[in-house]
């Protein structure tokens, strides 16, 4: 491999890496949903994995149940993350799909 040809694979190494860089700093502030009982626990979650917000209908709390209480917003974080790791996963390999470093001439 000839110096010039080294130079254009290492530029070419380093926009995609920027290039990655710029999707995963973007995917990270992007909020992903799960839910559970029938919507009565609603979890949201960034594509950092980090827990944004959690909503739980008031008639659950006048349930009093707490076991089913802690169940539901398991299951909706959960469901959350899931679909979070889903998406993110997705979007990543779309996006990687175009990016190709060239092989040299000559190897092989």
């Amino acid at each position: 491999m000839n110096p010039e040809e080294l130079g254009k694979l290492f530029e070419k190494a380093q926009e995609m890496q920027s290039r990655l860089a710029d999707l995963q700093r973007d995917l990270a502030t992007r909020r992903y949903e799960g839910a559970a009982g029938g919507g009565m626990v609603t979890a949201v979650v960034t594509g950092a994995l980090r827990v944004a917000e959690v909503r739980i209908e008031p008639s659950l709390l006048e349930r009093g149940d707490l076991d089913m209480l802690q169940d539901l917003v398991t299951a909706a974080l959960n469901a959350a993350l899931a679909n979070a790791q889903s998406q993110v996963q997705e979007e990543l390999k779309r996006s990687s799909a175009g990016m190709t470093i060239p092989v040299p001439s000559g190897t092989g």
